[in-house]
């Protein structure tokens, strides 16, 4: 790597990791991933790394202007990432109960989990904190293709495909590939 590239990649990721670990203030915080982008840990409760998990990938979209998200919003929130996940940039997740990603799983660019519906439905409700959650996960060797959504209470069944641009609004079986806005199952492996 030339001299211009390597203080290019030092101004513009290793001082952005350094400053979003230090705006992090997520405290219960077990395991530590690889980073290739930065990654802000927020929140009250449980966020948990396998091994070898990386973050980021430079021969990417969204790598020298996005970070990744995780929040864990309340002391019994709860996310936990397997081993062996890759997680490409501008990944985001929100927790209010629990996210699991289990082992071997693929995410790509621009995707977010969620485990609520971030304020509720009906107008005379919106500014309550008391949202409904349900638990996500997202089984072993998942691959995710970019901009894919994932809400609250699905699970995504091993060995699946969620195809670019998916919205996942319910559970996906195993070994399926999925597509679509809502996600449907189009084909099995």
């Amino acid at each position: 790597m030339k001299l211009p590239q390597k203080i290019a990649d030092f101004l513009w990721v290793t001082v952005r990791i350094w400053k979003y670990n230090w705006l992090s203030d997520a405290k219960n915080v077990k395991g530590k991933p690889i980073l290739y982008h930065p990654l802000l840990l927020k929140g009250k409760g449980k966020i948990s790394f396998g091994n070898h998990v990386t973050i980021g990938v430079k021969a990417s979209p969204l790598y020298y202007s996005h970070y990744a998200f995780l929040e864990a919003r309340t002391k019994d929130s709860e996310i936990e990432i397997g081993d062996h996940v890759a997680i490409s940039n501008g990944f985001s997740v929100e927790a209010y109960s629990k996210i699991t990603i289990k082992n071997n799983v693929l995410i790509g660019v621009n995707c977010s989990v969620t485990d609520n519906d971030g304020h509720h439905l009906e107008p005379e409700k919106r500014n309550e904190t008391n949202l409904i959650a349900l638990p996500v996960l997202i089984e072993e060797n998942v691959f995710i293709g970019d901009n894919v959504s994932i809400l609250k209470g699905v699970t995504i069944g091993r060995n699946s495909v969620i195809g670019k641009g998916t919205v996942v609004t319910k559970d996906i079986p195993e070994n399926a590939v999925a597509a679509g806005i809502p996600a449907k199952v189009i084909r099995f492996l």
